[in-house]
């Protein structure tokens, strides 16, 4: 398999409140309200890690989080307690905001100068924040114990100013049944959307009722796709729209065409307002692009056998990939201890276990003996797809105006899929509104 790693503006990253099960929610970034500050005075404010030093130190940290305010709060104290006994000098004072709340007080604290030693960050705000110079470079830290792709997202210009708290991305989930049904071979992590479309076309030739793929017509699935054509919404340095190109025309056509030409994806009307998860729950949908915290949902809700690959491709892959990042206050005088704490939250094999133990997300970690435990898992049984997907990492492109971008080009593409406009129209169109609305750098 030929192993590409897309880089698509480094500075930014899917939203993740997908993370918190929620795969249509997008978030626009909110950036802390302080001074813009030059790339010298924030390297300046890296972070050399001493292990003797953190050691031998008594120093009390503060970290706020929101990700365990999902029910894990016990787990991320049993990692506390795990981290305290090997590192007795430094006691954390962990504090958990609901993610309703949380960006919104961040955002004050940092403006006013009280936001917390170490704090958790998702990807597309941390894009934010490290353009403001509000973080601390992780210079001395080990990483080698991270899986070096999700590393990577967490870097600007080179240098490393948080490390994967944890991860999720999406795979391509099928029905075993309905293709066995078909006489289709089973997707593989090879399968591009021309295969996507031959397959789709068999299955939903069983009946009226059954259909071969639901993809949302959102703005997310569409930068995505795009990336999977070559194509992009912002030139390389973000001083331009390039909504409109040729390659992201080839992307929306493919999936407008799904739904309005072949209709081997339901449009709305056929939805009977049924959701895309319940499609596939009832058995009557042959393949669904979604995140893998469907897995719990569809083994107990699903009587029929499925599994997962790598999300298809066009002229080349690019999948969908969720984290939050781990990041150490630029301004915070206890920045050795701080980043001492969040490395090992991150990356340790112990938290990593009891992450895995908890169901609570993945660690973000190369060690595979680890990970083994969690590969047995079944359903689905390609588990190995998930990790495999890391080599194609599709990320946003972050703007002060993100909502605003994506609710444009998502209208635009709704209008296309139901008809009113054409694929090609729906991009002018959202190309000039852009244009028009947004002032880019």
């Amino acid at each position: 398999m030929k192993k590409k790693v897309l880089s698509l503006l480094v500075s930014g990253c899917m939203i993740t409140g997908m993370l918190m099960g929620c795969a249509q929610k997008e978030e626009a970034a909110q950036a802390p309200a302080v001074a813009e500050e030059s790339e010298t005075e924030t390297t300046e404010e890296s972070v050399d890690v001493s292990k003797e030093q953190s050691e031998t130190e008594e120093v009390e940290i503060t970290y706020a989080n929101f990700n365990a305010s999902g029910g894990n709060e016990e787990t991320l104290d049993k990692m506390y307690q795990a981290f305290h006994e090997e590192y007795p000098n430094i006691t954390v004072k962990i504090e958990t905001i609901g993610y309703d709340d949380y960006f919104t007080q961040m955002q004050t604290r940092v403006a006013g100068g009280t936001a917390p030693d170490c704090y958790e960050l998702n990807i597309e705000n941390f894009a934010a924040y490290a353009n403001k110079g509000v973080l601390a470079e992780l210079s001395g830290i080990d990483t080698s114990g991270y899986n070096q792709t999700a590393l990577s997202a967490f870097q600007v210009d080179g240098k490393q100013y948080g490390v994967p708290g944890n991860f999720s991305n999406v795979v391509l989930i099928y029905n075993k049944d309905l293709f066995d049904q078909a006489g289709v071979s089973y997707p593989t992590n090879e399968w591009t959307w021309d295969d996507v479309m031959v397959a789709s076309e068999k299955i939903k030739a069983l009946g009226d009722d059954i259909y071969g793929i639901y993809q949302p017509i959102t703005f997310n699935e569409f930068f995505k796709v795009s990336a999977q054509y070559g194509g992009s919404i912002l030139n390389d340095d973000k001083s331009a729209f390039t909504i409109n190109s040729a390659e992201n025309l080839n992307a929306a056509q493919m999936m407008v065409d799904k739904i309005t030409v072949s209709n081997i994806q339901p449009n709305e009307s056929q939805m009977g307002g049924l959701g895309d998860w319940d499609l596939f729950e009832s058995g009557r949908l042959g393949m669904i692009p979604t995140g893998i915290w469907a897995f719990n949902t569809f083994t107990e809700a699903c009587d029929f056998n499925w599994d997962i690959c790598v999300e298809p491709g066009g002229t080349q892959k690019a999948t969908h990939f969720f984290s939050n990042s781990l990041v150490v206050n630029k301004d915070s005088e206890k920045k050795e201890a701080a980043a001492t704490w969040i490395n090992w939250l991150a990356s340790s094999d112990a938290a990593a276990q009891m992450r895995i133990d908890a169901g609570w997300d993945l660690p973000a970690i190369s060690n595979d003996t680890v990970l083994a435990g969690y590969l047995k898992i079944t359903p689905p049984q390609n588990r190995q797809a998930i990790f495999d997907s890391l080599e194609y990492l599709a990320k946003p492109p972050i703007i002060e105006d993100y909502s605003k971008m994506a609710d444009i080009i998502t209208g635009k593409l709704s209008q296309a899929a139901s008809g009113e406009i054409s694929a090609e129209e729906a991009l002018n169109q959202a190309q000039e509104e852009c244009e028009a609305q947004i002032k880019l750098q």
